[in-house]
């Protein structure tokens, strides 16, 4: 029950935080309006939020495991929203990095 409560807070905290900082990507690269900072960082402001809901022992803790699920939804995000599909390297990375990030934040500790 663990695993599925921290990776649905991931998988939540991971489109949030990709969602506030694509709306920059087009302000800053594309030229879109200013006003699409609002959004962007209140869903930034719901990502930090969402991310203090997983149960670890250390922030740190916390953070380096959500990196192996930030990776693999912003290839999701490339794919859904951008039209790009990953490759296989793209792929095989994204699969390393979640099994680092369930090692860090799952690993039996003393």
């Amino acid at each position: 029950m663990l695993l599925l409560k921290s990776l649905l807070i991931y998988i939540i905290a991971g489109f949030a935080e990709i969602a506030g900082c694509f709306a920059a990507w087009l302000w800053l690269k594309e030229g879109r309006s200013t006003w699409l900072l609002v959004p962007g960082l209140c869903s930034l402001a719901l990502f930090a939020l969402i991310l203090t809901r997983i149960e670890a022992e250390s922030a740190g803790r916390a953070y380096a495991s959500y990196g192996g699920v930030y990776i693999t939804a912003s290839l999701i995000w490339m794919r859904l929203v951008e039209g790009r599909t990953p490759d296989k390297w793209e792929l095989l990375g994204a699969g390393i990095c979640l099994a680092g990030a369930g090692l860090i934040l799952f690993a039996p500790r003393n």
